[in-house]
């Protein structure tokens, strides 16, 4: 089936990869309905946005309704929201991982099942998490982190097949180490807690990537509105890697 006018909501559309790929979706001609906690990074991408927690059920379904009444069936669902922090596993509590898994995966399966009516009911649609290589691999003093993003894989996966003769496709985008506000903070961190000057923590950062470069929001957005193309109808239940390399 021919991919239907497209009604495309992001999470975490205020700022980095989810503004990037939300403006990249507008300049495409797609509707765009960019969801976030803070209103005012929100209010700063001039698109149709609605303050949302993808943690709090009532709350994505409340988003999902006024994005509906607003702008139209959804067909498109990306779950970009999420958050890191680096805790030695022996100090990290069973809070840091309930907040981990929380944001990390509950809000992508959150979002996904706001949106599955109206792709079902077209007979199309698209699903596509932006995880992370945390989601392929491991990394020391984030395991909760790398947990979640395993199970967004794994959600991912179990969910393509499941819905695999709906018309809908289910795809995970898995980026390293990406130039953006959480990498900035990511770095503050490491200064902070290591002594290390900016310069070799953003090298140290860097020097898993094979090609020696931190991946670029509009790389992400470019695989994600190849995803939602007509052209990627056979790509389904793929964590796809954009990392330079490293796995």
């Amino acid at each position: 089936m021919k991919a239907p006018d497209q009604h495309v909501i992001i999470s975490g559309g205020g700022s980095g990869v989810g503004a990037d790929m939300a403006h990249a979706f507008a300049n495409a001609g797609a509707r765009v309905t960019i969801l976030g906690r803070r209103e005012a990074p929100l209010q700063e991408q001039d698109l149709p946005y609605h303050v949302c927690d993808v943690t709090d059920v009532e709350s994505v379904e409340r988003a999902f309704e006024a994005a509906r009444t607003a702008q139209g069936p959804i067909s498109t669902v990306i779950a970009n929201a999420g958050a890191a922090e680096s805790v030695p596993f022996a100090k990290a509590t069973s809070a840091h991982f309930n907040d981990m898994l929380a944001v990390n995966l509950l809000g992508v399966s959150h979002l996904w099942h706001a949106g599955m009516d109206d792709m079902k009911a077209a007979g199309w649609g698209r699903m596509i998490a932006v995880a992370s290589t945390a989601g392929l691999k491991g990394y020391a003093y984030v395991s909760a982190y790398c947990a979640a993003k395993h199970g967004v894989i794994g959600l991912t996966r179990a969910l393509a097949v499941e819905l695999a003769r709906t018309g809908i496709t289910v795809n995970a985008l898995c980026p390293g180490f990406t130039e953006t506000p959480m990498l900035s903070r990511s770095v503050a961190n490491i200064v902070e807690k290591t002594g290390m000057s900016e310069d070799d923590a953003l090298k140290s950062l860097r020097s898993g990537n094979p090609q020696r470069r931190f991946i670029q929001t509009d790389e992400i957005a470019s695989m994600a509105l190849w995803l939602n193309s007509d052209a990627a109808r056979s790509v389904n239940g793929q964590a796809l890697s954009i990392s330079g390399g490293e796995v």
